[in-house]
């Protein structure tokens, strides 16, 4: 194929303008039949594929698509029911309006100073042709954030701490409600498994939590303050949001010499992962530790955890419409929750 065919290359061998052969590929109702399957013969004997896309943006300023940026790789992202749910709910608006989902993984590594993470995320941000773009969770300085803005691309993120639209949760209130009923069960010796930037799996025992995604941060913050001055609160993790960190994390207070009345996972994957810990041990839920989680995924019902329920699908539809529909003019919208109790939570017990 020759690079260098262009729109005027097909017109001229096919005899007509180049609006009818940008017709042809872009608006097919405006030809004839056989006027179009002429020009698609042509195209195809000279190997021209179509416009191109980034071209067309330039001169329309409009892509027809909007990307979604991943802070971690995307078969770990397609592993998380939160996620699934929150595409489900962009897709809902986008597919009306004609209008894909580019994806984009932003992962920066363990340590946020991954220079390969770096340098091809900030690669895709910038060839990704897109009229606008979501993001759940980072903050202003993040790469991505900062890279959208050099290029002007709208951007809504699911964060109270972000500047710009946002449709997110009120998490540290969230947060309180899970500390305080945990408070009415009689538990002051609680811990709380966040997630953190390290691989899946790697035992966590001191945080910093200062290096805390914001929403973790938001989360133990409410924790704490529900569950009042007088409770014991330890800290840990397991490395990001997975089973095995939640199952990792558990393991360095399940097998310590002060074993918590309660753990306090800020995920249900988290909470799944603390759940299988405790069944490893003969350990069970409720009776032994007590254990929640939060987001009410389609995995917590079955497995009877005491969660907050978010509106993850609303979550994504709302998103897509602040980048999609003219007449949604709201710029921040915070959404409820709800605390779920089932049957991994009850009254605590002295060990």
């Amino acid at each position: 194929m020759d690079g260098r065919l262009t729109l005027k290359t097909v017109a001229a061998a096919a005899g007509v303008s180049t609006a009818a052969v940008s017709y042809a590929f872009n608006r097919p109702g405006r030809l004839s039949e056989p006027v179009r399957e002429r020009i698609l013969a042509v195209a195809r004997e000279l190997g021209y594929a179509g416009p191109d896309a980034a071209g067309r943006t330039l001169r329309t300023r409009r892509a027809g698509a909007i990307g979604v940026i991943f802070t971690v790789g995307l078969s770990y992202a397609f592993s998380d029911p939160y996620v699934l749910a929150m595409l489900s709910g962009l897709t809902e608006v986008a597919e009306p309006a004609r209008t894909s989902l580019v994806l984009i993984p932003f992962d920066l590594g363990a340590d946020g100073h991954d220079d390969d993470g770096l340098r091809e995320g900030l690669v895709a941000v910038h060839r990704a042709v897109i009229d606008g773009a979501i993001a759940d969770g980072p903050a202003d300085d993040h790469p991505a954030v900062l890279a959208l803005a050099a290029r002007n691309i709208p951007l809504v993120r699911s964060s109270t701490t972000a500047s710009g639209p946002s449709v997110c949760i009120d998490d540290r209130a969230a947060g309180v409600d899970v500390g305080r009923y945990l408070a009415g069960l009689g538990h002051r010796d609680v811990t709380v498994v966040v997630a953190c930037p390290q691989p899946p799996g790697v035992p966590v025992p001191v945080v910093d939590e200062a290096t805390l995604y914001p929403y973790s941060a938001l989360r133990l913050a409410g924790i704490r303050e529900g569950l009042g001055r007088r409770a014991r609160v330890r800290v840990v993790s397991g490395g990001r949001n997975a089973p095995e960190s939640g199952r990792a994390a558990a393991a360095l207070v399940l097998d310590g010499d002060r074993r918590p009345t309660a753990i306090a996972a800020d995920s249900d994957m988290l909470a799944a992962g603390v759940l299988d810990a405790l069944r490893q041990r003969d350990l069970e839920p409720a009776r032994d530790v007590s254990v929640s989680g939060f987001d009410d995924s389609s995995l917590a019902g079955p497995a009877g955890l005491t969660t907050v329920r978010q509106p993850v699908r609303e979550k994504g539809r709302l998103m897509a419409r602040m980048l999609l529909d003219p007449d949604f003019t709201e710029r921040r919208v915070i959404l409820p929750t709800e605390l779920v109790v089932r049957s991994s939570t009850g009254p605590a017990t002295h060990h």
